[in-house]
């Protein structure tokens, strides 16, 4: 079973700051890092790569030095599964509206941040899963981040702070 723990929104403006311990935990065990965007400094990026493997994305409030880093969009296998993973931001509709119209094809797993609320549904065959804020919950009752197990199910889960 892969473990990939799913973290976005981390707004973190700068680059000395410290990762919430709950979360540094689950990141040494884990195969591989998501992060949806809006990281804000490369340092968050460089600092999850020490843990291992990251796939990212850059958001709204990212500037160059992030998107010279990640793509605005990623679409890749993993244990079988097509995982989307985008941030979500951008024109009228809701942001999970934007993140289902990403992709052509519509992924397995469709990951994405933005809005800050942990989501996670179906929509038809595709696993919405949003991991809510790192740091920033806005009208979230908590902070959180996620976790995903990939084998021959999906299973997905929050981690609330």
């Amino acid at each position: 079973m892969t473990r990939i723990v799913v973290l976005g929104d981390t707004h973190i403006r700068k680059p000395e700051y410290s990762l919430p311990g709950k979360l540094t935990e689950e990141l040494k065990t884990a195969d591989q890092i998501i992060h949806t965007g809006d990281w804000q400094v490369p340092e968050v990026y460089d600092q999850l790569r020490q843990y291992g493997e990251v796939t990212g994305v850059y958001g709204n409030v990212d500037g160059e030095d992030m998107k010279e880093l990640v793509p605005e969009k990623q679409h890749f296998l993993k244990k079988g599964w097509s995982l989307g993973v985008v941030h979500g931001h951008g024109g009228e509709k809701t942001t999970e509206k934007r993140a289902l119209e990403a992709f052509e094809e519509p992924p397995d797993i469709l990951i994405f941040g933005h809005s800050h609320q942990p989501l996670l549904r179906y929509s038809g065959k595709t696993l919405l899963f949003n991991p809510g804020s790192l740091l920033y919950r806005r009208r979230a009752p908590y902070c959180s981040f996620g976790l995903l197990r990939l084998g021959e199910t999906i299973e997905a889960s929050h981690v609330f702070l």
